[in-house]
């Protein structure tokens, strides 16, 4: 079966956006030149699964960042409702996570990247993640879309390591405890 890998960066007070999902705040200090291991961890990945919120923002690319398989996971969206050009190189499915993770499968991925809060927050509760990589960005929001949410029950986690960079960011790397 094909394993999920989350690789996400968050405000201290656990927030991956803004209210209205503005990500500005999350290269402060010099950190864009910083190598924080997001090529290493692309490199590893055999596509990327993304929610709705996420493809919103990752949909003004441009360049089209992405050279891997992209779907995204959405209720409302369509492969109609892509822009042109990118048809071959996203999908757009509308199935759950575990439905997700069997197709992914079927097509001959082993690692896929999930990416998106609501989306992880799913399939976390699917328990379909096998590690996290959390990279705290030194902002307090205050408010704005969490990273988490609820869980049918409580996970554990194995701390794998820890990094911190010049520009105050702090990542950590946890193995999910099945």
């Amino acid at each position: 079966m094909t394993t999920g890998h989350i690789f996400i960066a968050s405000s201290l007070d656990g927030y991956i956006a803004r209210q209205d999902g503005d990500v500005s705040w999350l290269t402060p200090n010099g950190a864009e030149k910083e190598d924080h291991g997001y090529s290493a961890f692309y490199e590893s990945i055999d596509g990327i699964i993304m929610g709705r919120g996420t493809w919103d923002v990752a949909s003004r690319f441009d360049p089209w960042p992405f050279d891997k398989p992209v779907i995204v996971l959405s209720s409302h969206l369509s492969q109609a409702d892509l822009p042109p050009g990118l048809g071959g190189a996203v999908q757009v499915w509308n199935c759950s996570p575990h439905e997700t993770m069997q197709r992914v499968a079927a097509e001959g991925w082993n690692r896929a990247y999930i990416d998106g809060g609501k989306l992880i927050q799913s399939f976390l509760a699917a328990s379909l993640i096998a590690d996290l990589t959390l990279t705290r960005v030194p902002v307090l929001l205050g408010q704005g879309i969490p990273l988490f949410g609820r869980l049918p029950k409580e996970r554990a986690l194995m701390h794998q390591g820890t990094r911190t960079f010049a520009s105050g960011l702090v990542q950590s790397h946890y193995q999910i405890i099945p």
